[in-house]
């Protein structure tokens, strides 16, 4: 996923969200693709899984994205021993006035960056399964809402498996996008390694110049555009076979559901929109779809073993679904 061409002027809201990929720049080097999945992410309000070997910045990236767009993150480090309460929150007995009163837990931000997810067990997954899709906390039967915006950045190491509990279907089919983040090329890392010697303090992105360039109003703004966006019956068609032709996919034992075409619908809208465009085209849904799908589909044990790919499946779909005209 590349970053979209601009085809009309940009609204303030798009001029100010297209800002964001030069301020992340300032602390981040050589991932604009994932910036704009996580922009994307944001506009659609879904949720992101991470995904690369430790060390590629994920998590200063989502700090520098939430701090030039003026948001709260936080981070919570997944552990075997982590509970559901060290998530979400939990009363707390105050003595001093013989009541319980609570205290809430790191998912009442903006950004949470849930690191390396995979390493928790199901129960607690499973509170964050509840948090990622009714966007609440619900204890001892009362409902706390979350703020808005509310989007989780988790990450998982693809290298790594001992000791993990791999994430069920139904909660990966909840992510909206799997990002890869890459590693550098080598004058990205060299530009790296020049940044630290000059000094560059990842824990200290105001003195890396990293300043807020948009905010809320501008998300919640670009996010009512978005949904203006028009969508034709024959592109409505054409992600709709997009996701059945996974699903018929002899290497797959299991496709894309009506879940995640209807996410495919909303991050096409959201890449028009960046791109300038009022309506989305059949390029759109394409440049979206592997980003959008890759972790809604299961291979085959078999094919795995011959080292069949999820995207060489959905590059195959890509290349056999007809594309409307």
């Amino acid at each position: 996923m590349t970053g979209p061409v601009t085809t009309t002027a940009p609204s303030g809201a798009r001029a100010a969200l297209r800002r964001l990929r030069a301020e992340v720049a300032k602390a981040v080097v050589g991932q604009d693709a994932v910036v704009t999945g996580l922009v994307i992410a944001l506009l659609c309000r879904g949720h992101v899984l991470l995904e690369g070997v430790p060390g590629v910045a994920k998590t200063l990236l989502v700090r520098t994205l939430a701090a030039a767009l003026d948001l709260d993150a936080k981070r919570v480090q997944f552990t075997p021993d982590l509970m559901p309460g060290d998530v979400t929150g939990s009363l707390i007995f105050d003595q001093r006035t013989a009541a319980f009163t609570f205290r809430e837990g790191p998912v009442f931000t903006n950004l949470l960056l849930a690191d390396e997810i995979n390493r928790t067990p199901p129960k607690t997954q499973s509170a964050l399964l509840e948090v990622m899709e009714e966007r609440q906390v619900s204890v001892e039967g009362e409902r706390r809402p979350l703020p808005d915006p509310f989007i989780v950045a988790a990450t998982q190491n693809p290298v790594e498996y001992e000791g993990t509990y791999p994430l069920p279907e139904a909660q990966l089919d909840r992510f909206l996008l799997k990002l890869t983040v890459p590693l550098p090329e080598r004058e990205e890392e060299l530009g790296v390694l020049r940044a630290h010697h000059a000094g560059f303090d990842p824990r200290d992105l105001r003195a890396a110049g990293v300043r807020p360039v948009a905010d809320a109003s501008d998300l919640a703004a670009a996010r009512a555009e978005v949904r203006m966006v028009h969508v034709a019956e024959p592109v409505l068609g054409y992600i709709v076979d997009l996701c059945r032709g996974t699903r018929s996919a002899p290497a797959l034992e299991l496709g894309a559901s009506p879940r995640g075409a209807t996410a495919l619908l909303n991050a096409a809208k959201a890449w028009s929109w960046l791109a300038g465009r009022d309506h989305v085209t059949p390029d759109d849904v394409k440049a979206v779809a592997r980003p959008t799908l890759r972790h809604r589909l299961r291979p085959r044990p078999e094919a795995e073993l011959e080292g069949v790919t999820v995207d060489a499946v959905l590059d195959s779909v890509l290349a056999t679904v007809p594309t409307p005209r």
